[in-house]
Parts: C-alpha cells; sequence; structure tokens
C-alpha cells in the first residue's frame, strides 16, 4: 500500500474544497439495492483501490476471478491510486470516479447522498455489519469496511528483545525507556515516523479512544478541547513529540521511504512503527521475502492502561461505496457486498471481519491473552467532529499538523510543544462555537 501525497494534493485542494460542490456533487441521492438473480446481474465495472499492491501482483484479478464465480456476467477492471486522496478529489469535480469508490476524507458526512447510493438503513445493517455509524446520514449508511482496523505499534520482537525489554511498556514514559534501550543495545532504528508518506502520520489520531478506554470520545472531541491536559490526543502527540525530540527516530524524516521501511523493519533495522492491524500481513510478507522470520514481526498496543488494562478501538479502514452516478448499481453493490461478505480479504489481511459473527484474527491473539479490552467507538458525533476538523483548518486526519509536530521536535520549526497544543486548540474551541451556533 501506498498513498504518499505530493503536488496533487495541493492542486486537489485547489479544484475541490471540502464539501464538494462541483458536477457530482449536484446529483440527487439513490440507493444501490441488493442484487437478485446473480445470473442476471450484468455489466462492466470499475472498482478504485488504495491497494496498488495487489493489483500490481494480480491479487485482485484473482477476487474478481471468484466473484465472476458468482456473478458470471460483471465484468470488474480495478484502478489503483497512488495518491488515492489527492487524485479522487479531482476526479470527484465530474461523475467519473469509479463505479464501486473509497470515501475520500474529503468529503462532508452530510454530503454523501450527493455523491453515493444508500446501501440501505443502519437499522437493518447494523444486526449484520460493524461500524455501519460511520457512513449513515439520516438513518441509511452510504459505505461498507471490507475490514476493520485496530491502530496499534507494528515491532521486530526480535530487536525488542535484544534490547532486553520482553514486556509491553504500559506508559508512555516505559515505552521511551524502550526505545532508549533498543538504541543503545542494538543497530536498529528505534521508531521510524514515516514522514515523507505522510499518511502514516495521520494515524496517530488513532490513539483517540485508546489511551481513556472511553467509546465516547469522538464525542469528546465535539465537546472540548483535543488538547487539554490528560486528553488522548494530547498523550499520542506527546510521545510522537518526544520520540523526535530525543533522538529515538530516523535522522532525516523527509527521506522516509514506506515501501522501504517494510523489508528493513521485519530485517530488525527499524524497530517500531505506529501503524495497525492491517501493516501486519505486509511486514510479514516482507520478511519471508527478505528471507528473515516472519514470525519477528510483532503488534501491541498503545502504552496506557486503564483499571490495569491496555484498551485498543476497532474501527472501520477506508469504506466502499458505490458512486451515485453509476449506471451499474446492482452489478457495483453486488461487488461491495461479496467483497465484504464472501472475499476472504478479511483473512488474507489479518484483519478484523466488519461481520459481527466472525472471529477474531489470528494475529490478535496476543491481545486476548493479555486481556486487552477491544472497545467500537460511538461516532454519532463523527459529522460535527468532520466540519470543526475542515472548518478550523486543523486536520486531525491530514498530515500537515503532526508533520509540523516532527518538524518541531527535530528544530526545523520554532516554538514549543505548549504553544503548538494551545493553537490548535484554540482553532478547535473557536469553531466548535459557531458549529454548535447552527
Amino acid at each position: 500500500m501506498n498513498r504518499r501525497t505530493v503536488l496533487a494534493m495541493a492542486v486537489g485542494a485547489a479544484l475541490l474544497v471540502p464539501g464538494c460542490t462541483g458536477t457530482g456533487g449536484s446529483a440527487k441521492g439513490a440507493d444501490a439495492e441488493a442484487p437478485g438473480d446473480p445470473s442476471k446481474v450484468s455489466g462492466t465495472i470499475t472498482v478504485l483501490t488504495v491497494r496498488t499492491d495487489l493489483v500490481q501482483d494480480g491479487t485482485m484479478k484473482k477476487y474478481a476471478a471468484e466473484f465472476n464465480k458468482t456473478y458470471p456476467k460483471v465484468k470488474v477492471e480495478f484502478q489503483a491510486l497512488t495518491n488515492y486522496e489527492a487524485e479522487i478529489k479531482i476526479r470527484m469535480n465530474t461523475e467519473d470516479y469509479g463505479d464501486v469508490l473509497l470515501i475520500p476524507g474529503v468529503i462532508k458526512k452530510s454530503d454523501y447522498p450527493k455523491f453515493f447510493a444508500s446501501l440501505g438503513t443502519r437499522a437493518e445493517r447494523s444486526k449484520k455489519y460493524r461500524f455501519t455509524d460511520f457512513t449513515t446520514v439520516d438513518g441509511k449508511v452510504y459505505g461498507q469496511s471490507p475490514v476493520g482496523v485496530m491502530p496499534g505499534f507494528v515491532y521486530n520482537k526480535r530487536v525488542w528483545k535484544e534490547a532486553g525489554v520482553t514486556d509491553w511498556p504500559t506508559t508512555p514514559a516505559a515505552f521511551l525507556a524502550a526505545l532508549k534501550a533498543i538504541k543503545s543495545k542494538t543497530d536498529a532504528i528505534p521508531y521510524y515516523t514515516n514522514f515523507a508518506a505522510q499518511w502514516p502520520l495521520t494515524s496517530w489520531t488513532f490513539v483517540n479512544g485508546s489511551v481513556s478506554c472511553d467509546p465516547q470520545a469522538t464525542t469528546r472531541l465535539a465537546e472540548g478541547d483535543p488538547w487539554a491536559q490528560g486528553s488522548d490526543l494530547r498523550t499520542g502527540d506527546t510521545l510522537l513529540y518526544d520520540i523526535v525530540k530525543e533522538g529515538l527516530a530516523e535522522k532525516d524524516p523527509t527521506t522516509s521511504n514506506w515501501e522501504e521501511s517494510k523489508p528493513r523493519t521485519a530485517k530488525g533495522e527499524i524497530a517500531t512503527q505506529w501503524l495497525g492491524t492491517w501493516a501486519v500481513v505486509q511486514f510479514q510478507d516482507a520478511a519471508r521475502k527478505a528471507g528473515v522470520n516472519p514470525d519477528d514481526i510483532g503488534f501491541m498496543p498503545f502504552p496506557a492502561q486503564t483499571g490495569g488494562k491496555f484498551c485498543a478501538t476497532v474501527g472501520p479502514d477506508y469504506n466502499q461505496a458505490v458512486n451515485v452516478h453509476s449506471p451499474h448499481k446492482e452489478a457495483a453493490r453486488a461487488w461491495i457486498d461479496w467483497f465484504t461478505d464472501k472475499s476472504g480479504y478479511d483473512r488474507d489481511n489479518l484483519a478484523i471481519s466488519p461481520l459481527r459473527s466472525a472471529p477474531m484474527p489470528e494475529v490478535l491473539e496476543p491481545y486476548e491473552d493479555a486481556g486487552v479490552k477491544l472497545i467500537e467507538l460511538d461516532d454519532s458525533a463523527g459529522a460535527e467532529v468532520k466540519l470543526i476538523d475542515d472548518e478550523s483548518e486543523v486536520g486531525i486526519n491530514k498530515p500537515e499538523y503532526r508533520q509540523d509536530l516532527v518538524d518541531l521536535a527535530r528544530g526545523a520549526k520554532k516554538g514549543s510543544l505548549e504553544e503548538f497544543f494551545a493553537g490548535l486548540g484554540e482553532k478547535w474551541t473557536d469553531t466548535q462555537k459557531t458549529v454548535g451556533d447552527r
């Protein structure tokens, strides 16, 4: 997976501001009905994806071949976008943005009906699927993620053991001490920011809820200052700052390389990265290709406990949606349903199934053994939070503010951490007041 954003992001932002209102935004809502007789469903559909690796190695074609055993008259074509968020913003100024696409972060939640066809009611879909809150507008669901994800640290267990750390750190201070031990006792880079790839930095927002073990963590963002003392985001951002400030990350983050970081972590050149469960299988594959032990790749929760227990949030990855302008909505809906329910994509990626009836993946066995509490965040305030985020221009799900944080920590940007948090909090809370008046 490679989601680098470069100049296209700036170009896309100029063409399509948050809450897009281009040609695509003028459409009326529509439903993508569940397919009936599979032998009668037909059409050629284009599926957009960020999984450039799976398109290039033929894996997505294999999924399509299996899909065609059920839907023989549907032809599936894939387009893998390297800089997805930047490229899709431009395309959504037209009606040509695939038949199935991943809901981009730029679209306001309230605008989902303008761009995507409904998959059904939340009341009905929530009985079978997790995460329906995340794409629900006025009681209807507009997207479905094929996998659930959980944030955490992907790490090389062998390197950590060589440094003398065999237990998961339970506090940020203990985590920093572990990284310092790795720096002093091994040749590995203790932590890798993946600064240049940008999107890994946005993953730090997903500490929200894990630190406090609070299912209402998203609602808290809509009600107060996310960087107040003791808050989840402040705790996570402070840890990232301290890692870089203490010289525990790569020397020049601007030259980091996401694809190269996978084999380097597998081989023990890099010890730790904050990513998610979805990354484990990619790092294990990188280990096999490098001729090293894939079992060295481990996964650990954020270093914080509530009541003596770690907590970890479970949420959706990118949600697949049907283009409201697609002439083949039934075929597009068939793909989403099949890919979610039948493809095995979740198992292939050691990911959490969105199906409520499915068991947890093997990668989370250590979590179960350690009694890690898994929580699903209530996203009922998600639309309000996104509106505050967009209008405040803070960008909690965009890379710029954490790039600024890393630059601050490494001395490339002037100022103090307290001033940085105060600036973010002021912009956020000032916007809360204007949003709340509507």
